[in-house]
């Protein structure tokens, strides 16, 4: 029985430094597309809103930024476009990935399939 509680205490022992070194390095928020404001440029910023009550954040982006529409990656002209043309903008959720390092917009991506299927 001492044998099972030492085997178990090691292996715990092992896993605890493995367990100290992940850190997070982006957090996703989900926003609505009503709360979202897009940048003009790739060099620009992206504005959202998390919550109702919530101020809008600010963030820049740059040429690296993924601008997904239903799971096709676009320019960010052509993901502008295609945007306009969403009617129920605040019921459309945007995912925007922000990695926490660099302090920049990673990723946006919005899916508007669901609506089609209404």
């Amino acid at each position: 029985m001492k044998f099972k509680v030492l085997i178990a205490a090691i292996i715990l022992g092992l896993a605890l430094p493995v367990a100290a070194q992940f850190r997070t390095i982006a957090e996703a928020l989900e926003v609505r597309l009503s709360d979202l404001s897009l940048p003009q440029s790739e060099g620009g910023t992206v504005a959202y809103k998390p919550c109702d009550e919530c101020p809008y954040q600010t963030r820049r982006v740059s040429s690296d930024t993924q601008w997904i529409l239903d799971g096709k990656s676009l320019p960010l002209e052509k993901f502008r476009r295609s945007l306009i043309s969403v009617t129920d903008r605040t019921n459309t959720p945007v995912t925007v990935l922000h990695h926490l390092e660099s302090d920049r917009v990673t990723r946006v991506s919005v899916h508007t399939v669901s609506q089609a299927n209404d």
